[in-house]
């Protein structure tokens, strides 16, 4: 008979193990996710790829990767080797018997159950080790780059005399190499003992001796090279103490050597030096001793010393002989801190001026006519007038313009320069009536036009625009207007292909176009189709009938994003501007070379030093790269990107920086020279306000060049907080074209004003030369203010203007209803001997999404206007004979007697008119804006009429001829 429970156990055990075509299934299935995992990192790496090569950088690419396959095989290797190595050796020195104790016992069955496997165990842990120190080497390429190609500075250290180089590219990478030396070390050193104790080499708790005589070799020689590589460790302490951050209670934070660095710790590191390197030699002497009892004693000695020498003997110098007469003993190290700091940031060469703050001319009159000439002064706010632009240019729902606007240089019919507010019309999904893919990345795909505006003159509140209307038209002449590439253009667009584009719309209804540059990447290929659907997790560009032969994809978009992505070794400025250039919209970037290795510099992070009231409301003027802490920083190289066909130019601006020359030897090709920058390109490119904010924080301690002075701190400044924007962060620097007392003319600069650290009044206005092309380019003047005086810094001009009886009144009718007052930019004016403030005042009516310029404050040593335009307020300051001032917001006014019949009427058409202002301010549902622009208008009108009768009559009218202060007649 067959055994029933043996005939039932064959089918259940078949019924328990998977079928053969389940197992194939799976082996499948385990196939698939392999490949599609392999795809998934070939898709990242390819499309890369294609990217580079699309924008004619693919030597960056190729440069980047090989030197990090290059460091992860290299460094990944000599780990694994090392680990690998000690593991076998601590194998192969195993006892031939183990000791007859439990422990071993115990041990015994780890080592039966491994045996098997130790090949495989040995590779896994060596691969492990191994790509983890890749991967790690792989993240220093720039520091391994800067090291191979670095040129020197030729300026030295004024410690140790070596070139700035050394602590710039050399320094880094010695510092890595003992970082991984340690590493290595460690882990050798760990792994050998595990090995050693699994196979009895050591022992804790067998009878007898804790190692064998083999064990303690191996162990030794690995511990001497530990304590080696910590004697290399103190010697290159000594280097490092010139690029040490510390806290100085006198200064703040401090880099560089201190008088206790130079007289303690310097000694005691070389002191600990030899003593690291007799302990090494002691340690490897155990290879023939045979006993750790003379390196356990060096090795203690060493701490003790570390102890006592490196930390106890400088607290006692810094006690004793520091701290009872600091300033003298610190001195000479902070006057090599303050050379070395201004050289780093580029601010060695500011020119300091006495200024009084105080005028000396009593002609009022002249001085009137000095204002014009002492500035252009800019009453359009780029950073409000943008919903104006929104609102008056937009055209489309699916258009924008950036947050703030961006000022320029652009000649006028007659061929001078005028500073110009500049927006482009920018594509915003947002805005799209019906969103969906093809619309999103086929349909709509680019912007369209330049609107740009006169800085320095309003008609009605509004602004005046030389660049409007789709397509644009006006003073710029014919230029691609389509913007394909921009600060707003954050997706991906599919063009060229069989999907027809919407270009704009006018009165013909809506236009359609076809992209016709070499920008993106073709989708032709079916394998970059599947690269790019994998990529950007969007299937449908693997199978849409939409994407056809010419396709093309255009991604990475954004200026910033492109300029960083082609040289990733730059930092790059927050603010990226549009400009005209030859028929074609360029964005221009700043970008920048840093350092953190320059000795004596003291260190700023970007993130903090550049942060101000815009980038508190907009991040995406925020420097790329913000946590970065640099001690030497310079604008090396300007930066081109087209708005039509995304291509991306790098041009050598500082021709003598070591970094940039550094850089451009590892990525050969990538810079092009200065020259090669043409007069039109050189019209627009200007001084970066990043920078330019990175060295007014330093200049607030840094102006000083007397180191006792410095010590002191009497004469430490601070950048004022915005009076227009209750933050609390910082006033941004502010362009203008602005004459300053040692100029002949204006000049095209960027301003910023400082106020004594915790007060309010004004200590110093600082200017610099942002025209590129003039000889005075980053010229950095400042006017030092007297301390025995004081003079009425931002905050206290704007507490003047809100406390002002008749401005308060004015102020309060204007927000009447539920109208916003909006404060634009305080500007200051240098203005013979003293400082001219001018700050428009914008209104956002009722039912009205945008801001209008309807007032301008002005004060001058005490006397303050508020007046509907520039020339009136500058009229009423300097008590100009004659001059237009706005009539008071209440009461009436009644003609003057007069005999002459038309100045009577005249003189009635303009108290009608006053009154009809008044009447639309005063309307029931909020401020009629329209009905009072028109009364305003009228009132104008009839003034003019009566000063014109008068002349004829042998009276005196206006001595500005019926001009407001832009020079256009009433």
């Amino acid at each position: 008979m067959p055994d029933r429970g043996g005939g039932s156990t064959g089918p259940r055990m078949r019924a328990g193990r998977p079928s053969r075509r389940v197992r194939v299934l799976l082996m499948t299935l385990g196939v698939l996710a392999v490949l599609g995992m392999a795809f998934t990192m070939f898709a990242g790496f390819w499309t890369d790829w294609l990217w580079y090569r699309s924008v004619h950088y693919s030597s960056v690419f190729t440069t980047t990767l090989s030197t990090k396959i290059g460091l992860f095989f290299v460094f990944g290797l000599l780990m694994a080797v090392a680990v690998g190595v000690n593991i076998w050796l601590a194998h192969r020195l195993r006892p031939p018997l183990s000791a007859m104790s439990m422990e071993q016992q115990s041990l015994d069955r780890y080592r039966m159950g491994i045996a098997p496997y130790k090949k495989w165990l040995l590779l896994a842990v060596t691969a492990l080790v191994g790509l983890i120190a890749g991967a790690s080497a792989a993240g220093q390429w720039r520091t391994w780059l800067m090291w191979v190609n670095g040129v020197p500075f030729h300026q030295k250290d004024p410690q140790f005399h070596l070139d700035v180089s050394f602590y710039a590219f050399d320094l880094p990478w010695y510092r890595f190499l003992l970082g991984f030396g340690f590493a290595t070390a460690i882990l050798c050193l760990i792994a050998a003992a595990l090995t050693h104790y699994l196979y009895g080499g050591l022992r804790v708790t067998s009878p007898g001796a804790r190692a064998t005589a083999a064990a303690t070799g191996h162990l030794s020689v690995l511990l001497g090279i530990f304590v080696a590589l910590k004697a290399v460790a103190y010697w290159l302490d000594r280097y490092g103490l010139a690029v040490k951050s510390s806290d100085f209670k006198a200064t703040g934070q401090w880099t560089g050597l201190r008088y206790v660095d130079a007289n303690a710790y310097l000694p005691a590191k070389t002191i600990l030096f030899c003593i690291a390197v007799i302990c090494a030699l002691l340690f490897f002497a155990t290879l023939w001793r045979r006993t750790w009892q003379l390196p356990v004693i060096g090795f203690g000695l060493m701490v003790l010393s570390a102890i006592l020498i490196g930390g106890l003997y400088p607290a006692i110098v810094q006690k004793f002989q520091v701290q009872p007469n600091e300033q003298a003993k610190e001195a000479p190290y902070v006057q090599k801190n303050l050379k070395a700091t201004r050289e780093a940031y580029g601010i060695d060469d500011t020119k300091v001026t006495e200024y009084s703050g105080q005028s000396t001319t009593k002609d009022k009159t002249k001085l009137r006519d000095d204002a014009n000439d002492a500035a252009s002064i800019r009453i359009m706010d780029p950073n409000i007038v943008s919903p104006t632009f929104q609102q008056l240019q937009q055209m489309r729902k699916y258009y924008g313009f950036p947050t703030n606007l961006d000022v320029d240089r652009y000649p006028t019919k007659d061929g001078k320069e005028q500073d110009t507010v500049v927006g482009l019309r920018e594509l915003n999904l947002d805005g799209v009536p019906n969103n969906n893919w093809i619309n999103d990345h086929f349909r709509y795909t680019h912007g369209y036009g330049v609107v740009a505006a006169k800085g320095t003159e309003a008609a009605d509140g509004q602004p005046v625009f030389t660049e409007y209307d789709l397509p644009s038209k006006g003073d710029l002449g014919t230029y691609e207007q389509r913007i394909y590439y921009g600060e707003k253009t954050s997706t991906y667009s599919i063009v060229g292909g069989p999907q027809k584009e919407i270009d704009y719309s006018d009165d013909r209804g809506e236009q359609s176009t076809s992209y016709q540059g070499k920008s993106g990447v073709n989708l032709d290929n079916p394998l970059n189709r599947a690269a790019y659907a994998v990529a950007f997790n969007e299937p449908q560009i693997l199978y849409s009938g939409a994407i056809g032969k010419g396709s093309r994809i255009l991604y990475n978009r954004t200026p910033k994003e492109r300029v960083e992505a082609v040289a990733p070794w730059l930092t790059i400025d927050g603010d990226a501007y549009p400009a005209v250039v030859k028929g074609r919209i360029q964005w221009i970037v700043d970008a920048y070379t840093t350092s953190n290795g320059y000795p004596y510099s003291s260190r700023t992070t970007l993130g903090d030093t550049t942060a101000d009231s815009l980038t508190a409301t907009n991040n995406s003027r925020s420097v790329v790269a913000q946590q970065n802490q640099v001690n030497y920083i310079r604008n090396s190289v300007k930066a081109t990107v087209d708005a039509y066909t995304g291509e991306v130019k790098l041009y050598q601006w500082d021709t003598e920086d070591p970094v940039l020359k550094t850089w451009m030897k590892a990525f050969p090709g990538t810079v092009e020279p200065r020259k090669a920058i043409s007069d039109d390109l050189m019209a627009h490119l200007r001084y970066p306000q990043d920078l330019f904010k990175v060295q007014r924080e330093l200049l607030t301690r840094y102006h000083v060049t007397d180191a006792q002075t410095f010590l002191t701190g009497s004469e430490v400044w601070q950048v004022p907080d915005d009076p227009t924007n209750q933050s609390g962060n910082a006033v941004p620097p502010y362009y203008l074209s602005m004459k300053m007392p040692d100029q002949s003319k204006q000049a095209f600069s960027l301003s910023t004003t400082f106020t004594p650290n915790g007060r309010d009044n004004l200590s110093a206005f600082m200017t610099i030369d942002a025209e590129a092309g003039t000889g005075d380019y980053g010229k950095i003047r400042i006017l030092k203010l007297p301390t025995s005086t004081t003079v009425d810094g931002p905050k206290q001009v704007q507490s003047q203007f809100n406390s002002e009886q008749d401005i308060a009144a004015a102020i309060k009718l204007l927000k009447g209803g539920d109208s916003e007052v909006e404060y634009g930019n305080l500007l200051t004016v240098p203005l013979d001997g003293g400082l001219l403030y001018v700050e428009p005042v914008y209104v956002r009516g009722g039912g009205l999404k945008y801001p209008l310029l309807r007032k301008v404050l002005v004060t001058y040593e005490g006397r303050t206007a508020f007046e509907n335009t520039l020339g009136e307020a500058l009229d009423k300051v300097f008590g100009t004979t004659g001059s237009v001032t706005t009539p008071p917001d209440t009461g009436t006014t009644n003609p003057p007697a007069t005999g002459n019949p038309t100045v009577q009427q005249a003189l009635s058409d303009a108290q009608k008119a006053f009154d009809a202002g008044q009447e639309a301010l005063r309307a029931p549902n909020g401020p009629d804006w329209t009905a009072y622009d028109k009364a305003q208008r009228s009132l104008k009108d009839a003034l003019k009429r009566a000063a014109d009768a008068e002349s004829k009559a042998g009276g005196s009218g206006r001595s500005d001829g019926g001009k407001n202060g832009s020079g256009k007649k009433s």
